[in-house]
């Protein structure tokens, strides 16, 4: 089974293509830190790992419409290693990610998005139908 998951922030916005059957596909890069002995012992930096994103289809303009440079993001896929050989002539390694699923982490209020407003009063619940403690949700509502 090749199923990865990582979590980290967007190095840029991303980018929404169509390929030539219609069919749209969302990139980004996600950057996610890793712990090392040495950052514990002495406090230096974490050393940072880049994965290119693939995201098809409607999660693919999911993404690209709520997500944004700085985000965090919990991405789960499959994972390749691809190399090709630089300008400079030298072996690079690239690790791509094609989504299955991805999670928003950053809350609105923090990514610079308006917040909407609270109500100053909730509705008063209908007598007639319980609502056994849930909230109904108008689908306008949901981002998808």
């Amino acid at each position: 089974m090749n199923k990865l998951t990582i979590i980290g922030n967007l190095t840029r916005d991303p980018e929404l293509r169509t390929t030539s059957t219609g069919i749209q596909v969302c990139t980004f890069t996600v950057a996610v830190n890793r712990r090392t002995r040495s950052q514990n012992a002495e406090g230096g930096q974490p050393e940072t790992d880049f994965f290119r994103v693939t995201a098809w289809r409607q999660l693919g303009d999911i993404c690209s419409r709520y997500l944004s440079k700085g985000r965090k993001v919990c991405v789960i896929g499959a994972v390749t290693l691809n190399t090709y050989t630089g300008n400079d002539g030298n072996t690079h390694a690239s690790l791509e990610v094609t989504a299955d699923d991805v999670e928003f982490l950053t809350p609105r209020s923090e990514a610079g998005e308006p917040v909407p407003a609270q109500p100053t009063a909730a509705p008063a619940p209908r007598a007639s139908a319980p609502t056994g403690g849930y909230v109904q949700v108008d689908e306008e509502e949901l981002p998808f």
